[in-house]
């Protein structure tokens, strides 16, 4: 026969219900410490998207003044992918960027429009007196709304998950 203290040691030792609170304590850092870091790689993936959008405009914008060519071309179709146009070159040539016009900001179909393109290849080609500094505002206000977004989110997952 068990003594009274041999039995309530037995319950006393029991301590499955700590080891369960023990593991369950161990997990949620780590899921805390992956969702804040994958918020933080999302962030810094986005923010060096738009970097390279800047340094891309900023390339094409040297490109063309290294070998400018002015022109003014015919605006062909607006969407809110492209602003396609046609222009001539000293040559006779007919051109029509395939990936649009740089900055064409505010452009209607039919429109003549001063441009100015690389002689050496016209497909890259911009509005005349429009550069690079036009990408700032945008890319810039939609870099601060990710970051607006992220960096609160990342405050409350390390406070409440």
């Amino acid at each position: 026969m068990e003594s009274p203290l041999r039995c309530g040691a037995h319950t006393a030792l029991d301590s499955s219900g700590v080891v369960d609170d023990a593991v369950r304590t161990g997990v949620r850092p780590k899921v805390k410490l992956l969702v804040v870091r994958a918020l933080l790689v999302l962030g810094s993936v986005v923010t060096l998207i738009g970097v390279i959008l800047l340094a891309a405009c900023w390339r094409d914008d040297l490109m063309i003044e290294e070998r400018l060519g002015k022109a003014t071309a015919e605006v062909v179709s607006v969407s809110f992918q492209r602003t396609v146009v046609r222009f001539a070159t000293p040559d006779g040539a007919v051109h029509s960027p395939s990936q649009g016009l740089l900055y064409p900001d505010g452009l209607e179909p039919g429109q003549l429009v001063r441009i100015e393109y690389d002689t050496a290849d016209p497909e890259v080609a911009r509005v005349a007196g429009r550069t690079a500094v036009l990408a700032l505002l945008p890319v810039g206000t939609f870099l601060l709304a990710v970051w607006a977004v992220l960096l609160p989110l990342v405050w409350w997952v390390r406070r409440r998950l």
